[in-house]
């Protein structure tokens, strides 16, 4: 092991007629009691000028010293490979310069510092630099014409800042005795050579202890797992589903006319009861006394008159025999008028207040006349014994009324016009909520079949409570199941009326269930996975029984013990072996490992 030095720069004053001193370098390794052997020799560049003095030695008893004491700094314009080589293969870097030489510190700070920090780059070499010498002038002539400058001091302030340019330890030797030479800056440049030392003998054992982790077995390298399918939701279409309602006009058991009888506007009980009181009392499914509101009983009686007779038109379109429609005469004909728009605004949820403002002024366009239906509609919406403000019409201040006011009527009698039987039991619902908001049900109730003209319909192949479930979702848009097998249930149906969002909501609780499930809970649970997956490819719920597959690959160790595992066909087994995880490689190479650490306990043990 060696520590290899490289100095730079001249320690004695170039005015000084004493040139016979001797050099900072010599002076410590002939003093230091820790050097022994020294050899010196005059090398020169690879050009053939000579430049710097060699000095070989031992230090610590068998640490190998090379100093290389470079005293020209013409080196770096002469020869640049020759001192970026000295740079680069230096433990040590010391910097010299006699501090009664400006001219001479002034070329090394803006000359050759510059290259010292391109030579180091990123070396984390440890610098000295040594200001050497007791200054002989005073303070300097601050003239600028004069030149006596020339002569002055390098002060101390100068010196530590380049110190910190380089990054560097400054010291200040005023003479050459023993107690500079030795203690001060020997201390120093031997505390730089026991951490390089040190430093060298960490990274030699580190290299060792590589080169013998490389000849040992090393353990397998676990992979990490497939990344599983990602099943992405569908947005909500519920406020759009009874929009097109309105628009579509099927099932609509109402009929909105002038008292003129000259037009029909067409819309639905189930509908209009969900958002307002007053239509509730209106179509008789609340009493004045369940209403207890004087403000509504009268907006009501000014508004509205149902009535029954021969001189009104024929019935509006898509309605049953069996549930004949209610007509309704406006009596305020500028309500009338903006009916439409209303009826909008109703079915769109009853929260878009600022664009209903808009279309009824442009219609009007009677500020009055505007304000005057604007106060009937908040009458309308109005809750019974409250008082309501222009602000509660805010879009911001109204939540979407359908999911929640439409609950009400979920598996109730109250205006229901079509009763399901299901295992001996009838569920009650309503076609306007179950035309908008599945597509098979509204071609069942509008087109030629049995069921468009039956009150009774039938419903076979599922359960009643899964049924409810699904009713359920079409009346408020959501769904909770209560287990894995109960959502393979609801997807089953959701599947056979083709509502695909409940499906998608029910592929996404089996999955969060299933990856929720510890692995000890996994291997115990009575619950088929390979059950699921053959359910979930017969219903065409392709993103389900893609994701199981990749589960059970994902935990062979675990299904690949259970008897079910046997049910799989040629097809999946093969989809399951080749993405299984750990893989059949990884384990053969962990049982060659195991082996081989056994081995080598019996070899210690008999040692």
């Amino acid at each position: 092991m060696s520590v290899n030095i490289v100095a730079f720069g001249n320690e004695r004053d170039g005015f000084s007629e004493d040139n016979q001193q001797p050099s900072l370098i010599w002076s410590y390794l002939r003093r230091s009691a820790l050097i022994s052997q020294i050899d010196s020799s005059l090398s020169a560049s690879h050009v053939g000028t000579p430049v710097f003095t060699e000095y070989q030695a031992c230090i610590f008893g068998n640490v190998r010293l090379v100093v290389h004491d470079c005293p020209v700094w013409d080196i770096f314009d002469s020869d640049w490979y020759t001192s970026r080589s000295l740079i680069g293969g230096a433990d040590i870097i010391v910097i010299k310069y006699s501090v009664n030489d400006k001219t001479s510190f002034q070329d090394l700070k803006d000359s050759y510092v510059p290259m010292i920090k391109k030579a180091l780059n990123h070396c984390s070499v440890p610098v000295i630099i040594s200001a050497i010498g007791a200054r002989k002038n005073g303070v300097p002539c601050t003239c600028p014409l004069c030149t006596s400058d020339r002569r002055s001091c390098v002060t101390t302030s100068e010196g530590v800042q380049l110190a910190k340019e380089l990054g560097a330890t400054y010291l200040e030797l005023h003479t050459l005795n023993d107690f500079y030479i030795q203690k001060y800056f020997g201390g120093v440049l031997e505390y730089f050579m026991i951490q390089s030392l040190n430093q060298k003998s960490s990274e030699k054992m580190k290299k060792r202890k590589k080169t013998q982790k490389c000849h040992r077995v090393q353990p397998p390298q676990l992979e990490q797992p497939e990344k599983m399918p990602i099943l992405k939701g569908e947005a909500s279409h519920y406020d759009a589903d009874l929009h097109n309602l309105l628009c579509c006009c099927q099932c609509a058991d109402v009929a909105f006319y002038p008292e003129d009888l000259s037009t029909v506007v067409e819309a639905h009980k189930i509908i209009l009861c969900s958002v307002s009181h007053l239509f509730m009392l209106l179509f008789e499914v609340k009493s004045p006394a369940d209403i207890r509101d004087a403000s509504i009983m009268r907006t009501a009686q000014s508004l509205f008159a149902v009535d029954v007779g021969a001189a009104f038109p024929p019935a509006p379109r898509g309605v049953p025999p069996c549930v004949p429609p209610v007509r309704v005469v406006v009596k305020d004909s500028v309500f009338c008028s903006c009916l439409p728009d209303i009826l909008h605004f109703i079915y769109s949820g009853a929260f878009q207040w600022e664009q209903l403002e808009e279309d009824i002024k442009k219609k009007l366009k009677d500020p009055e006349k505007t304000e005057h239906v604007l106060e009937k509609v908040k009458c309308i919406l109005k809750t019974p014994g409250k008082l309501s403000t222009v602000k509660d019409y805010r879009s911001h201040q109204i939540k979407r009324l359908y999911n929640t006011s439409l609950r009400l009527f979920f598996n109730t009698p109250v205006l229901a016009d079509v009763i399901f039987k299901i295992q001996g039991a009838t569920v009650p619902a309503h076609r306007a909520v179950l035309v908008a908001r599945c597509e098979v049900m509204a071609a069942m109730f509008n087109g030629n079949y049995l069921e468009a003209n039956s009150i009774l319909v039938p419903v076979y192949g599922v359960s009643k409570d899964t049924f409810l479930s699904f009713l359920e979702y079409l009346y408020t848009d959501s769904c909770c199941p209560a287990s894995i097998l109960q959502a393979m249930s609801l997807l089953i149906c959701a599947e056979m009326y083709q509502v695909m969002r409940l499906q998608h909501i029910c592929e996404l609780y089996i999955i969060t269930q299933l990856q929720s499930m510890p692995s000890r809970e996994l291997a115990s649970t009575s619950l088929s996975i390979v059950s699921l997956l053959k359910k979930a490819k017969f219903h065409n719920s392709d993103c389900l029984s893609t994701w199981l597959l990749h589960f059970i690959a994902t935990n062979y160790l675990i299904f690949s013990q259970k008897p079910e595992f046997q049910d799989l066909s040629v097809e999946e087994r093969n989809f399951v072996e080749m993405h299984r995880w750990p893989s059949d490689l990884y384990l053969k190479q962990l049982a060659d490992y195991r082996n081989y650490v056994h081995s080598q306990k019996c070899h210690c043990t008999v040692m």
